[in-house]
């Protein structure tokens, strides 16, 4: 099988790396270059036809997109340890978190690289107004996670580490590159982020 993705700052395959470090799964990383658009090549597009990275190629030509997707392949190939949660309230729960993450931390800060950040602005048409109204977004995201944080929980699901802080790890990363920082203030996810950041896996 083969694994295309791309190097940091670039989250989603970041995401994948970092599962597979958790699970101790190694498995090389095709390299595409986002920046010379090999993502949009015919040759990509025809592996995902929204021409965008990580994609899993099995063996027997079947393609896998999106990253949570890519995960839970892995997880049944390799159940231990578990990412996706044991129990069925467990597995909810991750489930959970990984959409919360999805929808009210990875938006802002993706809706404020595209169309507030000068690196995208000759790929596509901003508006930087809308693009700019994401700060307060995605500080309103860092805000409640803080709050959801404070009962002592280690992670984000709960006493064990799972797919949903690797989905917020990657999101909070990128973010700071493109200039989006957390707020000292927010002690509990600076502590939460101190926690996950110094695991191995974070590294990848």
């Amino acid at each position: 099988m083969k694994l295309y993705g791309a190097g940091k700052p670039a989250p989603n395959p970041r995401r994948v790396r970092m599962f597979l470090a958790e699970k101790s799964i190694a498995l090389d990383e095709t390299p595409i270059d986002i920046m010379a658009r090999e993502h949009k090549s015919p040759e990509h597009m025809a592996r995902n036809s929204l021409g965008q990275v990580p994609v899993l190629e099995l063996d027997n030509g079947t393609t896998i997109s999106e990253t949570v997707a890519i995960c839970r392949y892995f997880e049944e190939l390799q159940p231990e340890p578990t990412l996706f949660g044991r129990t069925p309230v467990e597995k909810a729960l991750v489930d959970m978190w990984i959409r919360r993450v999805e929808f009210q931390v990875m938006t802002p800060v993706g809706m404020f690289w595209r169309h507030a950040h000068p690196l995208t602005a000759a790929l596509l048409r901003q508006h930087k107004e809308f693009g700019e109204s994401n700060r307060g977004a995605y500080a309103r995201a860092q805000r409640w996670l803080d709050g959801e944080l404070a009962d002592g929980r280690p992670f984000l699901a709960g006493t064990a580490f799972s797919m949903a802080d690797i989905c917020a790890l990657s999101t909070v990363d990128f973010a700071r590159w493109i200039g989006l920082d957390l707020e000292p203030e927010h002690t509990h996810l600076a502590a939460w982020h101190e926690r996950v950041t110094a695991r191995p896996s974070a590294a990848a």
